[in-house]
């Protein structure tokens, strides 16, 4: 197995600006990065490196999911209009979160919206060569309005869109705190999937006791915690990342495995942050390089 590593840019190694950002990661041995935004500036510092693109960004995409109809034409009209300049610039993978922007709208809901305003912009990422990997973050306590973040709703939301060019982004971690088969999951949807992140998810059993699977009255005790789990780097959760790996590459995904950071011990400063991702890179790598 060969596959690419690279990395979501954690905020503050970001903040050193792209050109020292790709510089840095590549030094570190990843392979791509996931960027917020792409451009001809990032494009070039990317190159410079020797570093690929991952996926980018959809900004604006709550607003596709509006009850208002003009916010939702308005909404899918600069998704369009970022599609053709991530194309031009070699961009393959759109990721995009689908929260709506009033985090009251019911799931339910969200799906009717979704099912009569997705299918113009799958056709147009088809014209454009792109490929829409959705995230699977169910969102903010206490709604979880994310569309798309269990196997109930990929099933509907697939059999609704058929089209290769929408598929998932494959984060088990977030499949584990909502105590879904991670491995199943990647067996049922794995020809869906465009790309994958490399994070993890540690259960947290004195306070899965206190508080079961509610978020914490008062307050996690960690950072990137509800209560009863923590998000983790690869490697100190529950994911086996060695069975991922056999069963990403018995699938042929062609994708990267990109960490993002979301771990307590590794932020709020910008040697945290880097040894973050090259502890979470070197666990990685030992299975899927």
């Amino acid at each position: 197995m060969n596959f690419k590593i690279g990395m979501r840019i954690p905020p503050l190694i970001g903040a050193e600006g792209i050109e020292k950002t790709a510089a840095w990661a590549a030094g570190a041995g990843l392979d791509i990065l996931d960027v917020p935004q792409l451009t001809a500036e990032v494009k070039a510092a990317c190159d410079a490196a020797g570093l690929g693109i991952g996926s980018v960004d959809a900004v604006g995409i709550g607003r596709l999911l509006s009850r208002d109809e003009a916010s939702r034409a308005a909404a899918a009209g600069n998704l369009l209009w970022q599609m053709d300049g991530i194309a031009e610039l070699g961009g393959k993978v759109l990721f995009a979160c689908l929260l709506p922007e009033d985090f009251t709208l019911s799931r339910k809901e969200g799906f009717e919206i979704w099912k009569d305003v997705f299918p113009d912009i799958v056709l147009h990422a088809e014209k454009t060569g792109l490929f829409i990997a959705i995230e699977g973050w169910p969102g903010p306590a206490p709604h979880y309005p994310t569309l798309g973040c269990t196997p109930e709703m990929w099933s509907a939301m697939l059999e609704a869109i058929p089209s290769k060019h929408f598929g998932l982004t494959y984060d088990p971690s977030h499949l584990v705190r909502l105590g879904i088969d991670y491995l199943r999951a990647l067996t049922e949807f794995g020809d869906r999937i465009v790309h994958c992140h490399g994070k993890d998810t540690e259960i947290l059993h004195d306070e899965l006791y206190e508080c079961g699977v509610l978020p914490a009255t008062f307050g996690a005790r960690y950072g990137f915690s509800e209560g009863s789990w923590r998000y983790t780097i690869p490697g100190h959760g529950e994911v086996d990342w060695s069975k991922v790996a056999v069963r990403l590459d018995r699938l042929g995904y062609q994708g990267a495995i990109s960490i993002e950071l979301e771990d307590h011990r590794f932020c709020g400063s910008l040697e945290a942050e880097r040894q973050g991702i090259v502890k979470a890179a070197e666990h990685l790598s030992t299975y899927f390089k």
